[in-house]
């Protein structure tokens, strides 16, 4: 059966069983479960580090969908929750086995939103920038005297993972609220930050209205005289419950919370931070980046509205180490510097590239990057091929697929075909090669799906061509 998150109590569970474990949310989940003291086992398409890691805390995995490879404790219905992805096709042999066999059957989502509600929960939503922002918020909070427990979407530097267990009697729990299959409607957050409502998932939605509508349906979820979060600007209104106070945040002195004094020191933010109750002076923060330093007004406008000190959200934005895969610096040295980024829609494909001309400032940006599926290749060709042109210098891998089938006439091409500097499209083999002998001066990579396997070659490749790898000491 489909449970109800509303009526079942997690407290039924001794195991739990993920369908699809390696996923960055869904190995969240099981670390925290893990941490809780239940069984956790599951299955995963591929192993990836994130798998290994699992195991390494004595999860038991297993990459074939087969049901016999389910541990047998695991088969029994009594007091097993089994947790699933939307990812996960319908007709998964293991999936149905547990459909068909009076198992609870929770969607990840569905989870997050039960375990939430044992917590005052800040959840942090968008299109664009929520595990920088939500890993960011964790880190500040988590080093606080307040402390706060978080499952974010990303690999933070700071605590090494994508769970943070911190609590030291707030009772906070830091979450990362996903659009994606409209997940974040199961969560009734005291205060909620919305980074960006840019369409997205339009496989999911079908228009751009759909996808505002839902983020107006999140913020009506804030709890009575909560927080909303917004960043300046964004064009959307709900209708919020009694009490809920809006504070807008952004690079603009038109929002309530905004950065002055901005100067940058070795790649690096120093500024002050002005808000509605007056200015907190000379702050850093410890990550490169423009996005990063918007993201830091969000986190920084969650972690004062829950009352935090400013000291310690100076200490908590100076310390911040980052999240893997987000403005990533992966190889630096006198004659060359490699980023790796996430960026997988054309707003973010345009603040990877801005940032990176305000970090290095007359140098020549040369960018790999492989679409991420063939619906959003689809349905943002244009602006995958415009925000690319901002490079002075681009290559194109094939669409990883991910969940999706082949469209016809849609591959990396269709995004090639319409930029007006020249975009080749090439193999990984043929990338390798051109790396090995072609001017790199600042170089990025930027998708969400596989082309992270490639970055410690194209880091060790660039060690070999020039030098000591700065970035990792």
């Amino acid at each position: 059966m489909e449970s109800n998150t509303h009526t079942y109590t997690l407290k039924n569970a001794k195991r739990v069983y993920f369908v699809g474990i390696g996923g960055i949310g869904m190995s969240a989940l099981a670390r925290y479960f893990v941490q809780a003291g239940l069984s956790v086992a599951g299955y995963d398409r591929t192993p990836s580090d994130i798998t290994h890691a699992l195991e390494q805390v004595g999860v038991d995995i297993h990459y074939e969908d087969n049901t016999a490879l389910i541990p047998a404790e695991y088969t029994n219905p009594d007091g097993t929750l089994v947790v699933y992805t939307p990812a996960i096709a319908a007709s998964h042999s293991e999936l149905n086995l547990f459909r068909q066999g009076g198992f609870t059957l929770l969607k990840r989502a569905q989870v997050l939103g039960a375990i939430s509600r044992q917590h005052k929960t800040l959840g942090v939503a968008g299109t664009h920038g929520k595990t920088s922002t939500s890993t960011m918020l964790a880190h500040i909070l988590g080093q606080s005297a307040m402390g706060c427990d978080a499952l974010v979407g990303g690999l933070s530097k700071n605590f090494s993972s994508n769970l943070l267990l911190a609590n030291r009697g707030a009772n906070l729990l830091v979450v990362e609220a996903d659009e994606f299959d409209r997940s974040f409607l199961t969560l009734t957050p005291h205060l909620a930050v919305v980074t960006s409502t840019a369409p997205d998932h339009l496989d999911i939605y079908g228009t751009p209205e759909m996808v505002y509508e839902a983020f107006e349906q999140y913020a009506a979820r804030i709890e009575p005289n909560g927080f909303l979060v917004k960043r300046y600007g964004l064009d959307f209104a709900p209708s919020m419950a009694n009490g809920v106070r809006t504070l807008t945040y952004g690079m603009k002195v038109e929002a309530d919370i905004y950065p002055s004094n901005i100067s940058l020191h070795n790649g690096l933010y120093h500024f002050d931070l002005n808000t509605p109750q007056g200015i907190i002076s000379n702050l850093q923060l410890g990550i490169p980046g423009l996005y990063n330093l918007e993201n830091a007004m969000a986190a920084a406008a969650a972690a004062l509205s829950v009352g935090i000190q400013h000291n310690e959200l100076r200490r908590g934005l100076a310390s911040f180490a980052g999240v893997v895969r987000r403005f990533d610096m992966r190889y630096r040295s006198n004659r060359a510097v490699y980023i790796d980024d996430y960026a997988h829609h054309p707003d973010e494909i345009r603040a990877t590239v801005e940032s990176l001309r305000q970090t290095f400032p007359g140098r020549a940006i040369t960018g790999i990057f492989q679409p991420h599926l063939y619906t959003r290749t689809r349905d943002f060709a244009q602006g995958f091929a415009h925000a690319l042109d901002r490079l002075d210098r681009a290559y194109l891998l094939d669409i990883y697929p991910a969940r999706e089938e082949p469209i016809p006439g849609i591959t990396a091409h269709s995004i090639a075909n319409l930029m007006q500097r020249p975009a080749p499209v090439l193999s990984r083999q043929e990338l390798l090669q051109k790396l090995a002998h072609e001017p790199i001066d600042v170089l990025t990579t930027m998708g969400a799906g596989d082309i992270d396997r490639l970055v410690a070659q194209i880091a060790n490749l660039l060690e070999q061509r020039f030098g000591t790898n700065t970035a990792t000491q």
